[in-house]
């Protein structure tokens, strides 16, 4: 087995830093301070968060994830919307692609901590606020260095997580 150096948490953030960007370009065309912008944001997360957490959620997976469909969901019910249809959406039946799409969902809450600051006053921000607890981060990065295998095992996460991305970047 290939030693990863530095980690499976390491290797993703730096092999899927190109998708991350690509996402993260496309969500910045939203105003949050906005509230028809705002909710076309929050529409798009609902076309795509949904989908991977139904995934998820028939996966076996050694660390303790909330799902933030309800939260989601509140949100555009207060702004007078729905949730949307979610995109169509599947992975290997793996543990490192499991890992690998838990890897963005887990990570979407601390950008998503960030950007509820930009919420227009007044506006629902219970999905973007449903962050991480002190140590929470930290404690899912050991985990998916702990499951980590050899470098085969990190590219298939890496594909996932890339696979997660591209849901993202289509919903956007």
């Amino acid at each position: 087995m290939s030693e990863v150096i530095g980690g499976a948490s390491v290797a993703l953030r730096a092999r899927t830093g190109p998708a991350h960007e690509t996402v993260d370009a496309a969500y910045g065309a939203y105003r949050l301070d906005d509230r028809g912008s705002y909710t076309a944001f929050l529409i798009a997360h609902a076309r795509a968060l949904p989908a991977v957490e139904a995934w998820l959620a028939g996966q076996s997976i050694g660390f303790p994830w909330r799902s933030r469909r309800e939260a989601l969901a509140a949100d555009l019910t207060a702004l007078g919307a729905t949730l949307p249809e979610p995109l169509p959406f599947d992975l290997p039946e793996d543990e490192a692609a499991r890992w690998g799409a838990l890897y963005v969902t887990e990570g979407s809450r601390l950008g998503g901590m960030m950007l509820a600051r930009q919420v227009g006053e007044g506006m629902p921000r219970t999905y973007l606020e449903s962050g991480f607890g002190a140590g929470e981060w930290r404690a899912f990065r050991h985990a998916l260095d702990e499951a980590a295998g050899d470098a085969a095992w990190v590219d298939r996460a890496v594909t996932a997580a890339d696979a997660v991305f591209a849901l993202y970047g289509r919903a956007a």
